[in-house]
């Protein structure tokens, strides 16, 4: 299924390498995976949404839940398969990003969260920090988590079931070599940043500044 995966990224140009990269987390790389290139297409969604399903279905789940952005529309795909696969309604929602980029429920969703078996569903992880932020948010409101699952897992060392504290599954990996600013070998060759992609932008526009 890996494979499977990572070709299906790679279709829709979702993988890049080779190139000069400042990742969300600030590091810089040659390698990105883009998974807004993914969310476009329906029916590569509902393939995977499928493939998320198949894993989990021996599980008891009542909510599908992941967290804005990326992880809203894997959770609706994945709680229409399951529910599919089990013949029974599984609902799908999601949390919702705060000014302080904690991950919250809002529009009463934290109702249909008391009490109910929760998966919790990623598209592509780096450090488990927003995974670990529904998880929070659900058990806040009385949820319970009996499985976290995420598309692609980019350090299966920093992020497992251990570090999650949840049951973890990812559906492949694909290691990313990243460095901090001062160390990336790519800026010591004065490679230019790449300003489309990630937080290259703003790198770029806090460099100006300082100078």
């Amino acid at each position: 299924m890996s494979n499977t995966i990572i070709q299906i990224l790679k279709k829709v140009e979702a993988i890049i390498t080779d190139d000069h990269l400042v990742l969300v987390s600030g590091r810089h790389s040659a390698s990105y995976i883009n998974p807004d290139k993914i969310l476009p297409h329906t029916e590569i969604n509902s393939q995977l949404g499928e493939l998320f399903a198949r894993k989990f279905k021996d599980i008891d789940i009542d909510v599908v839940i992941g967290p804005a952005y990326g992880g809203i529309i894997f959770s609706q795909w994945v709680a229409y398969h399951l529910s599919k696969l089990k013949k029974k309604e599984i609902i799908g929602i999601f949390t919702e990003k705060t000014p302080e980029r904690h991950q919250i429920f809002e529009r009463g969703f934290d109702k249909l969260v008391i009490g109910k078996n929760i998966l919790v569903v990623e598209d592509i992880t780096a450090t488990g920090s927003s995974v670990k932020k529904v998880i929070k948010a659900v058990e806040n409101v009385g949820g319970i988590i009996k499985a976290v699952g995420v598309l692609v897992n980019r350090d299966p060392v920093l992020v497992n079931t251990a570090t999650i504290g949840a049951p973890f599954l990812a559906l492949s990996e694909f290691n990313i070599e990243s460095y901090e600013a001062k160390e990336c070998p790519l800026c010591k060759k004065h490679i230019p940043v790449n300003p489309h992609i990630g937080h290259g932008k703003k790198y770029i526009e806090e460099l100006k500044k300082q100078s």
